[in-house]
């Protein structure tokens, strides 16, 4: 069957097209089809290729970090349509995906809206860890992802998952050279232990003096990046029924933290810069079971620690710049647990229900989290959180007919929250929270898929801790989103063109906002009223475009467009004059009304590769308490790689305009030069990296 061409080239498409006669005899002679690989996905308790999943969900694989010279998973979010995230540290560790996540977080236990799992261990909140050294595949999963991740999902989850053991012996060795004293070194190997034992180990240090100079100390490291991340893996096949999987995580995270300008540019005045580190120990341990001939067993447990520390000057600037004199330093010491099990049953041809049409699974999950903090500003603040929470849930996917299945889960969730504080506040709640998901999926040709699904999702609500607000502002509710998206999935030109679409539309109710009121102190010190509050009601709604073109045996091209719209629906607050807002129908926070990420690559010679891309996102706002806004950027990227036998090179370049832009950004007075106006105040990402990179396989 002929598929009529859908796209018309671009000029830089029809100049590489131009480019590529010089290779046009050598395709003449081969004239079978270029077709995609296939990507395989866990989504909804199942394996499968992408492109048979009912659902919105973007996969990043390893030849795309390596194109992106990505070694930290902020370097590689822009690639999915209506995706961000927010720095205010030394990574991008806080994300949002269609405009529902965190961006901060200083004193109070955050109930974070995004999930992280790496290697099948929840890292939620731990994004510091997300380093992509060998690494096969990035999954971000759209939300409300109510049966599969419970609480933590009412986005969607990010599944970062590394490459396996393999049953060959493999291995390489890479390292990277760059301007800003960038330096990476790297090696991964893999291979049988015995006939059933395989292994991987894979170890990376990254080193940078990072992109500001701090002229008060005559440093140009204030702001580095130190971080060492070991990998192990080990699977074991013990009989023909049982399998087990091991993994072992080792994150050594000692960066700075200096990224904050009173110039708004990269040049500092601190004198006390700060830290951010992470010192993350991860482990887990999966067991499949197909002993049973009604039903497959799969069991995976997990358990992470880490001690965090995030510190900064506060007043961006040394002692004697304030006319009045104050030095001012902000320190917050955590320390992280967090244990879980998931056990799940999965039918088999035997169990399949109603005649044989339905399968199902059905699953009990109980996790485990304890946050202890100390703040060291102007005294000592020290609190404690306990969280548990213990879940059953089950699926069902009907085959109504040879094109037709319908599948329907349903997820309940006994939640615990304990908190106390050396502020004498205290909070033990108790919750019965709900989530689920309905999708009916139509494969309308044999290359097209259609479905429709509607989902729940939930957030636990929970307690604020600063002693200066209200008894009324002392808790805030759980939040609850309702989900609708529509969505098709087509195989194009004999394979060679793949595509995906989803709209969606989100209810959110009682909506979760967090509340930031800069407060000025004796000698003018700047600190900060936080806590989160509820709006009545929010909306979200959008469009996602994916696309994945192999139009020559030299050419390819993916694209990325995505459309949002938010809306913050019946909230005001009151700022530090007393003046009160009244937010109703405004955006919501870090939602950039469109994002697009575009990249051609294009294979010049047998040896030689080009890779040129493109990434734009829209404005959008910096909190949901103040009016301050990000400019619309742009971004250019580029990489040439050259590979013959082992070896590979490649010459990469990142943001190659040198554009500016933001990541995180404030509203308030902390400049004593301009007496102490209200500034808007921003961290900028990073300007233009150049490098040259190598790796010898073996």
């Amino acid at each position: 069957m002929k598929h009529p061409s859908i796209f018309k080239a671009s000029p830089l498409l029809a100049a590489l097209l131009i480019a590529n006669n010089a290779l046009a005899q050598e395709q003449a002679q081969d004239n079978s089809p270029v077709t995609l690989d296939t990507v395989k996905v866990n989504a909804d308790f199942r394996e499968l290729d992408l492109q048979q999943i009912p659902s919105a969900i973007t996969v990043v694989g390893e030849d795309d970090i390596q194109k992106r010279n990505a070694d930290h998973l902020e370097s590689i979010l822009s690639l999915a349509p209506n995706v961000n995230y927010s720095a205010g540290a030394s990574r991008g560790r806080y994300f949002q995906i269609r405009g529902i996540g965190e961006r901060s977080q200083f004193v109070d236990a955050v109930n974070p809206s995004v999930g992280l799992i790496i290697d099948g261990v929840d890292m939620t909140g731990l994004g510091g860890a997300a380093t992509l050294f060998d690494v096969q595949q990035v999954e971000i999963l759209r939300g409300p992802q109510g049966t599969a991740f419970g609480a933590n999902a009412l986005a969607g989850a990010i599944n970062i998952k590394s490459k396996q053991p393999t049953k060959e012996t493999e291995g390489y060795i890479e390292a990277e050279v760059g301007n800003y004293g960038k330096q990476t070194l790297g090696t991964a190997v893999s291979g049988p232990l015995s006939n059933s034992i395989q292994g991987r180990f894979a170890i990376n240090k990254t080193l940078s003096d990072g992109y500001m100079e701090n002229v008060h100390l005559n440093r140009d490291d204030t702001n580095n990046i130190d971080e060492t991340v070991a990998r192990a893996q080990l699977n074991w096949q013990a009989n023909k029924n049982n399998d087990f999987s091991f993994s072992l995580l080792k994150a050594d995270i000692d960066n700075g933290y200096d990224a904050f300008s009173l110039d708004n540019n990269r040049t500092t005045y601190s004198d006390e810069p700060g830290k951010d580190t992470q010192d993350t120990t991860s482990s887990s341990i999966k067991w499949e079971n197909t002993s049973n001939e009604y039903f497959n067993i799969g069991i995976l447990a997990s358990h992470n620690e880490s001690d965090i520390v995030y510190a900064y000057d506060e007043d961006w600037a040394f002692d004697g710049i304030h006319v009045d004199g104050y030095n001012s330093r902000d320190e917050y010491l955590r320390d992280y647990q967090r244990s879980n099990i998931d056990i799940r049953l999965l039918s088999n041809t035997k169990s399949r229900l109603f005649g044989g049409s339905t399968s199902w699974l059905a699953g009990t999950y109980i996790a485990d989290r304890k946050e202890d903090l100390t703040r060291n500003y102007f005294g000592q603040f020290t609190s404690v959180l306990e969280q548990s929470s213990s879940a059953i849930y089950g699926q069902l996917s009907s085959q109504l007919s040879n094109t037709l299945t319908l599948t329907y889960g349903l997820r309940v969730e006994e939640w615990n929250n304990t908190y106390t504080d050396s502020n004498n506040t205290g909070s033990d709640e108790n919750e019965t929270l709900w989530g689920g998901k309905i999708t009916l999926e139509s494969l309308i040709t044999m290359n097209h898929l259609a479905y429709i699904s509607l989902a729940r999702g939930y957030k636990a609500g929970g307690v604020n801790s600063d002693e200066s607000i209200s008894n009324d502002n002392r808790t805030f509710e759980t939040e609850f989103n309702n989900s609708l998206e529509i969505g098709l999935k087509s195989s194009l030109l004999n394979d060679e063109l793949t595509t995906r679409i989803a709209a969606f539309y989100i209810q959110r109710k009682d909506q979760q906002v967090k509340v930031s009121e800069a407060i000025t102190g004796t000698n003018n010190a700047i600190s900060f009223k936080e806590y989160y509050d509820n709006a009545t009601e929010g909306r979200n709604y959008g469009l996602e475009i994916e696309s994945n073109w192999q139009a020559t045996k030299t050419i390819s091209w993916q694209a990325s467009v995505g459309y949002l719209n938010t809306e913050l629906l019946e909230y005001s607050y009151t700022d530090k004059y007393g003046t009160s807002y009244n937010n109703d129908g405004r955006a919501q926070a870090h939602a950039p009304e469109y994002s697009i990420a575009s990249s051609i690559d294009f294979k010049a010679t047998q040896n030689i590769s080009l890779n040129l891309e493109v990434e734009a996102k829209d404005e959008f706002y910096f909190s949901d308490s103040h009016d301050e806004k990000s400019k619309a950027y742009a971004l250019l990227h580029a990489s040439v790689r050259y590979i013959k036998d082992n070896l590979e090179l490649s010459l990469n370049g990142h943001n190659l305009t040198d554009k500016d832009y933001a990541v995180r950004g404030f509203g308030f007075g902390n400049d004593p030069r301009n007496g102490y106006s209200d500034t808007q105040h921003v961290q900028l990402g990073a300007p233009r990296l150049v490098s040259i990179s190598g790796r010898y396989s073996f």
